[in-house]
């Protein structure tokens, strides 16, 4: 079995993972609304509006995660 305490990811090591996923997503959402307004479907264009917020939320804590992880370990 392992240890938990292995498994687990830094803070800042996850912070810039949630960043870079986040703004992947933006970027896919970003798309996916362009193609939903120049094929004229809003529920397309909605759902990469939708995905937009999702990424830029992850990446906002993702980078919170990150200053935090600073904040608590300067040294790094």
């Amino acid at each position: 079995m392992s240890d938990y305490n292995n498994d687990r990811k830094d803070l800042g090591d996850q912070g810039t993972e949630d960043t870079l996923k986040g703004k992947l997503k933006e970027t896919a959402g970003k798309v996916q609304s362009k193609l939903g307004h120049a094929t004229d479907n809003p529920k397309e264009e909605a759902r990469g509006d939708s995905k937009q917020f999702e990424g830029k939320t992850q990446s906002t804590v993702g980078h919170t995660e990150r200053k935090i992880d600073n904040t608590l370990d300067p040294n790094k």
